[in-house]
């Protein structure tokens, strides 16, 4: 597994979803950062993370992040903060 922290500026609406597979619920928040060298970057977070992201975070504010890239080379969240 991979790990990276990204400091960048959120510049997409936070989407919110939910999955619902038999007995599990996930839900899932999605949006883009773009970085200090203007480079975009698609951003999930699972559960707790998602949930957060959803109620503290909104479009042009600053975070920085620590996760890991999936296999569809989005970054996946463990851990997030405004800055």
């Amino acid at each position: 597994m991979n790990l990276c922290f990204i400091i960048g500026k959120i510049i997409s609406d936070i989407e919110f979803k939910f999955i619902v597979n038999d007995r599990n619920k996930m839900s899932i928040s999605l949006f883009v950062v773009e970085l200090n060298n203007k480079s975009r970057i698609k951003i999930k977070g699972y559960n707790n993370i998602a949930d957060f992201c959803y109620q503290n975070l909104r479009k042009e504010d600053n975070i920085i992040l620590e996760g890991y890239i999936n296999n569809k080379m989005n970054i996946v969240i463990y851990k997030i903060n405004k800055i």
